[in-house]
């Protein structure tokens, strides 16, 4: 299984675990919390069938990936990708981020800049801002991310799988769009994710992204539900185009945050015409 080392804690190696499948036009897949690179179970296949190069990473702490206790802010995750897409000599890619992974990439390209890129896709996005701040009034208040971390302190288990909940809107769709095993596949893998990186991502979220938007200068595509109850529309992708130049918002009706499961069809579609544009 091929691992990449993005740094050392103590005497140990910090390995980033990914998968590189396929020939084409590469398409970097950056997931969301609190999964892995299987995330992306439904958008891998389609892709390779259209003739792309699809690389999925787990980030740190997550899935096969190195569980070290510090390097839980966004300018490090964008390091490793960075470190990724360098060592991959990676180019003229298009790179994917849902949730988390969409800060991912948008940090990405506002540190290391477009020259390794063509395109982005912002799916269920975390990005201009979420915390409310003078400036920023459509943000949610300080408490509401400080009752998470009291939440995932206090049961990291229930708060994982309450998060799901909500995160595949499963009193909607539970036994249709999501079965029983696959709700559950999900939590095995965010409960065996590292109970240090289930905490110390969230205060990633108030990560302000409106400098790093501004720098980006390849077109970006926002896919997003408008049923998303971890990142509501209203306060996320429906934002974005007016911080971005070329840029397009798809709205799902219906799609929760996980849309690229429970919407596949749709979003693998509108990947595709995005990539071939």
């Amino acid at each position: 299984m091929p691992h990449l080392t993005v740094g050392t804690e103590d005497a140990d190696r910090i390995e980033i675990y990914y998968e590189d499948h396929g020939t084409g036009t590469p398409v970097v897949l950056s997931h969301g919390y609190p999964l892995s690179g299987r995330a992306w179970e439904r958008q891998v296949p389609a892709l390779l069938a259209a003739g792309y190069r699809v690389i999925t990473y787990d980030r740190r702490g997550w899935g096969e990936s190195s569980r070290p206790a510090t390097g839980y802010d966004y300018d490090t995750f964008a390091g490793d990708l960075n470190l990724l897409l360098t060592e991959l000599d990676v180019r003229d890619a298009i790179l994917v981020g849902h949730s988390m992974g969409s800060g991912d990439v948008t940090r990405y390209l506002g540190r290391h800049g477009t020259g390794r890129v063509a395109k982005a896709v912002l799916l269920s996005p975390i990005p201009p801002f979420l915390l409310r701040t003078d400036d920023n009034p459509e943000g949610a208040p300080q408490s509401l991310f400080d009752g998470f971390l009291q939440a995932a302190r206090a049961d990291r288990e229930v708060w994982l799988q309450q998060f799901l909940e909500k995160f595949y809107n499963l009193d909607v769709y539970g036994g249709t769009l999501v079965s029983d095993e696959a709700f559950q596949a999900s939590l095995n893998v965010a409960v065996a994710g590292s109970p240090v990186a289930a905490v110390a991502c969230i205060p990633t979220w108030l990560t302000d992204f409106r400098e790093d938007l501004s720098k980006i200068d390849v077109p970006v595509l926002v896919i997003q539900g408008d049923q998303d109850r971890i990142l509501p529309l209203a306060v996320t992708g429906q934002r974005l185009p007016a911080f971005l130049g070329d840029t397009r918002l798809l709205v799902i009706e219906g799609g929760p945050h996980a849309i690229a499961w429970t919407h596949a069809d749709q979003v693998n579609a509108a990947l595709l015409d995005f990539f071939q544009q």
